[in-house]
């Protein structure tokens, strides 16, 4: 009987809320798509396809590691390819190399990847420019162990909608 009267209170609660007029609600949903759409371009701006591909890296971390005997090097290094939002990382750790693809999210312009220091000597964070012009962090590169990983940190996707 108990829980019949609190499923009853539940539903009685719930159906006691205000509502705002269709009127205002739609006009105030307008008012807010006018306002981001203002803010933030169209995604289909962007072309999905680039006409050059450029063959000198786009973003670079280079850190010489402490091998006395060798000039070697952890780097992370971003290439386009020819699809706008897609790119290689070409990764090393003295004579360990590796490779991964990089997806970055359509935000309604031209992708900015980018890649920072990281919390310690070996690692860097591979990420992009957001549309407002910041830093999204997406994958951590780093050595743990004399091994070369790649972590993803973060994952982004876009939503478009029709008005």
């Amino acid at each position: 009987m108990k829980k019949r009267n609190l499923l009853l209170c539940c539903l009685i609660a719930t159906g006691c809320r205000e509502t705002a007029p269709k009127e205002t609600a739609n006009a105030d949903a307008a008012a807010n798509s006018t306002a981001t759409a203002a803010q933030s371009p169209p995604a289909e701006k962007v072309p999905m396809y680039r006409t050059t591909v450029s063959t000198e890296p786009v973003a670079e971390y280079k850190q010489k590691t402490e091998n006395p005997l060798n000039d070697w090097y952890f780097s992370v290094k971003l290439y386009e390819t020819s699809k706008t939002f897609q790119y290689v990382m070409k990764l090393k750790y003295e004579e360990m190399e590796g490779e991964d693809t990089l997806f970055l999210p359509n935000v309604g312009t031209v992708p900015k990847p980018v890649i920072q220091k990281g919390d310690n000597k070996y690692a860097c964070i591979v990420g992009f420019m957001d549309n407002h012009d910041q830093f999204r962090e997406y994958k951590k590169v780093y050595v743990k162990n004399n091994e070369l990983k790649v972590t993803s940190l973060k994952h982004y996707s876009v939503a478009t909608y029709a008005k």
